[in-house]
């Protein structure tokens, strides 16, 4: 028998549907099989707490479950026979033969058998059922998640799904492949793959939204002097003139190129923040600086008071 759904995600029955969500995304978390290869005792609780998390998530599941209608696979359960129905059964009835042979409630034993064997021919005596949804996690690169991508999903049980990644997808975004879950059972659809998406973080790039911020590094000569710098996007480099006499900190944007227009969002725009770095110092340099007087002497430290 399965366990209880509850106690598997480690939550109340009174637990909310957001505590509900954040104990399975823990749990999948930790017992995913790709964070856990050949261990199948943590391949066995993934699927537990997929089931319980599929179970507990839908509200009219839950709600059934609760009130004892469905089992904790989803199963429907049979009607109890109450102790009315049997004390309201004709004395005679209770265990009646009829014809010679034994019978329940008026019925004999040939009625009983073509009853239960009948049942179990259209598959327990239920109609078509949808198979259950399958979770799963995946992690994509930052750049396959803005500008999208289709990576291989290998399954616990070795096969593969090729998911698409759409651009623009966020962490914690979760795909749905329809038809791609558990099979139907007496001739229903299967269920669908439900596939969360992890992004890793970019080692230069930052996303805001939309947005896209790098900071690019530059020489004392391009700041002072100014000129075009090559500068990186997700979508491939792009040219950049930074105007003479650029400090750091200075911010620049370059319309369009953050992350792509996809669904009703408009394209995100690049915003770059130079950086200025001396790189190497020679003693021409040095020797420079020694008997250079600017003309305008100023604090770069005056704002911040008498701060230590």
């Amino acid at each position: 028998m399965a366990e209880d759904p509850y106690k598997l995600l480690g939550v109340p029955k009174e637990a909310s549907a957001e505590d509900i969500r954040k104990a399975y995304r823990k749990l999948a978390k930790k017992h995913h099989p790709d964070l856990n290869p050949g261990n199948k005792a943590a391949e066995e609780t993934f699927k537990a707490v997929s089931a319980a998390n599929e179970l507990l998530s839908d509200p009219a599941k839950r709600a059934r479950f609760d009130a004892g209608e469905i089992d904790e696979s989803g199963a429907e359960k049979p009607p109890p026979r109450s102790y009315r129905q049997y004390a309201e059964t004709g004395a005679g009835e209770r265990y009646a033969y009829n014809g010679g042979e034994a019978g329940f409630a008026g019925e004999n034993f040939e009625d009983l058998f073509s009853t239960i064997f009948a049942g179990r021919a259209a598959g327990g005596g239920t109609g078509p059922a949808r198979g259950r949804d399958e979770h799963y996690a995946l992690t994509a690169e930052f750049l396959d998640a803005v500008t999208g991508a289709t990576r291989r999903l290998t399954l616990p049980d070795g096969q593969t799904l090729d998911v698409k990644i759409p651009p623009g997808t966020t962490e914690g975004d979760v795909l749905r492949l329809r038809g791609r879950g558990g099979p139907g059972r007496n001739g229903g659809p299967a269920g669908d793959a439900l596939i969360e998406l992890h992004v890793t973080p970019h080692k230069f790039f930052r996303r805001e939204g939309q947005d896209i911020h790098l900071d690019l590094p530059i020489t004392v000569s391009e700041a002072v002097l100014g000129g075009k710098v090559t500068v990186p996007t997700p979508a491939g480099p792009v040219v950049m003139t930074v105007k003479p006499r650029s400090d750091t900190g200075t911010k620049l944007r370059l319309a369009g190129r953050g992350v792509p227009a996809h669904g009703d969002a408009p394209a995100g725009a690049l915003y770059v923040t130079l950086q200025i770095v001396l790189g190497t110092v020679d003693a021409a340099l040095e020797d420079f600086l020694r008997t250079w007087k600017p003309a305008v002497q100023k604090n770069p430290r005056e704002a911040m008071g008498g701060l230590p």
